[in-house]
């Protein structure tokens, strides 16, 4: 059995795919804690990873992280008054450009296998086995999932364009 890399260069490996991933799944504001959260887990069950893909494998990490997350705010009471939320940051600071962040919003509206699908193929650029490792299902349904993503994305860009004539 060969030995496992250390933690830390593991970690440095998967952070940016892990990252975009969580932006995608769970907004920009709350990826960071998320991300910690992923790594923590993954640091506990290191040892007992078994090493064929690790990408899917701490992916499928930040995926239960991520429904966890969602779970969680969505039993937080829900302010009576509309909140808004000020940035001091330009869209190119927060490294999404505007037409970047309206596709990511437009995911955000897909069902959640949809949105974990595109944000594995897109944000994390996981081949669609490692996709279907994640996501706890055969390589075709993480296919079928990317593609009614897409159909789905697709169709909402329309719709729009055509409101907008």
């Amino acid at each position: 059995m060969a030995t496992q890399q250390p933690f830390q260069a593991f970690l440095d490996e998967h952070r940016a795919p892990v990252l975009s991933f969580l932006r995608a799944m769970v907004g920009p504001v709350d990826a960071d804690d998320v991300f910690q959260e992923t790594f923590i887990a993954a640091l506990r069950a290191y040892r007992r990873m078994d090493g064929r893909h690790p990408r899917a494998w701490v992916l499928t990490i930040a995926r239960r992280k991520a429904i966890d997350h969602h779970r969680a705010r969505a039993r937080r009471p829900v302010p009576r008054d509309d909140v808004v939320e000020l940035s001091d940051r330009t869209p190119a600071e927060s490294g999404h450009g505007e037409e970047e962040r309206e596709i990511w919003t437009a995911v955000a509206g897909l069902s959640a296998a949809q949105r974990a699908a595109i944000a594995l193929r897109y944000a994390a650029e996981l081949p669609y086995r490692e996709i279907g490792t994640a996501l706890g299902c055969s390589e075709e349904a993480a296919r079928r999932r990317v593609h009614d993503g897409l159909r789905a994305l697709r169709a909402s860009f329309e719709n729009r364009q055509e409101a907008t004539r």
